[in-house]
């Protein structure tokens, strides 16, 4: 039987950010890949993604008949920009910096190789916990 406290708020753990270098494009003064630093989102800001790339489309035969269609580009670049803390995206100086206006378009700008990118992708959804089955954590914690 589980003791109730163990679901208090107080006992879960707090995740912490990580960094990662993303681009081999930008580098610190000694040629080494900077690190980004990233952070974990909650379920309700990944529902909120997913809400704001999905839009109703027509089912075809079937008058005044929509379905969801989750737009999966524009949510992936949505949980890259959530997950970024630094670089700020958001930063018009950057953004001037490389003559874009929102930060999906500064985030292409900067990762503008297609495998970083991809590379990149691969490291938000692991770390957002997309890769890792509930089992593959319960074998973790028993270690």
């Amino acid at each position: 039987m589980s003791n109730f406290s163990y679901f208090m708020k107080a006992n879960k753990k707090v995740k912490e950010n990580v960094f990662h270098p993303v681009t081999a494009s930008l580098c610190d003064a000694n040629g080494k890949p900077v690190d980004w630093e990233f952070r974990h989102i909650t379920s309700k800001e990944n529902d909120e993604i997913r809400e704001d790339c999905t839009k109703e489309i027509p089912v075809t035969g079937k008058p005044n008949l929509y379905r969801p269609h989750v737009d999966g580009s524009k949510y992936t670049k949505e949980l890259l920009i959530k997950s970024i803390v630094t670089p700020d995206l958001y930063n018009v100086e950057l953004q001037n910096s490389y003559g874009v206006k929102r930060p999906d378009d500064l985030l292409m700008a900067m990762v503008d190789d297609p495998g970083e990118y991809n590379a990149l992708v691969a490291f938000v959804q692991n770390l957002q916990g997309f890769n890792t089955s509930f089992n593959d954590l319960v074998d973790e914690a028993k270690n």
